[in-house]
């Protein structure tokens, strides 16, 4: 049996979530980037979302598998309160449950934090991350047409939505994640995400 653990990400996975994350900039055209980053760039980002939001990595036998972020949507002030997510899956560990497991906990951990609104770009075409992010939770938004230019062609670029709350109201600050990133609700809610997943694997969740 595997031991798998959903866990904080820090610094120091840095250089095996880019090798993991890699292969999508070379290959794909779910990311926007051209290059990869360089490991230094690669950890500076991991520094700066982590001063405000979560970043989760999911480990199998001690490799990381997948990871899940998020980061600002936009970074004027009116907009503090909505934010853009990310999840990387190790290639061949796809439809395993890790992403929906990610995605579970940062839906949780993002709405415990005060976080109202939640946002996805697609590169189309991509129906297999439409129809996962449908799964989710998530709506059609709208589409940047031929906002994208990757391999060649001009490309759609989708962009999904979830609310994480009613829009009632003003809102409170929110909270900054190293605030609650060594809590007793946070491993709670990994815990919570790990119990989803439905690989055969045996499950451990750390915090």
């Amino acid at each position: 049996m595997n031991n798998m653990i959903i866990r904080p990400a820090v610094e120091a996975d840095a250089a095996e979530m880019l090798a993991l994350y890699t292969p999508y900039v070379l290959h794909t055209t779910v990311t926007s980037e051209y290059d990869p980053p360089s490991l230094e760039e690669f950890t500076g980002r991991i520094r700066t979302f982590t001063a405000k939001l979560p970043w989760l990595c999911c480990e199998i036998d001690g490799q990381i598998v997948g990871y899940g972020y998020a980061s600002p949507h936009r970074t004027r002030a009116a907009y503090q309160w909505s934010c853009e997510t990310s999840i990387y899956t190790r290639m061949g560990y796809q439809r395993r449950g890790v992403a929906s497991a990610l995605y579970g906990a940062l839906f949780e951990i993002l709405s415990s934090q005060g976080y109202y609104s939640i946002y996805v770009g697609i590169t189309c075409p991509n129906p297999r991350s439409m129809a996962f992010h449908l799964a989710m939770g998530f709506e059609r938004m709208g589409t940047y047409q031929n906002s994208m230019y990757k391999f060649g062609r001009w490309r759609d670029v989708i962009w999904m939505g979830k609310s994480l709350r009613s829009h009632d109201g003003a809102p409170r600050p929110v909270t900054p994640y190293p605030e609650i990133k060594d809590s007793r609700f946070l491993a709670d809610v990994l815990e919570r995400a790990a119990s989803r997943i439905h690989a055969p694997h045996a499950v451990k969740v750390v915090s």
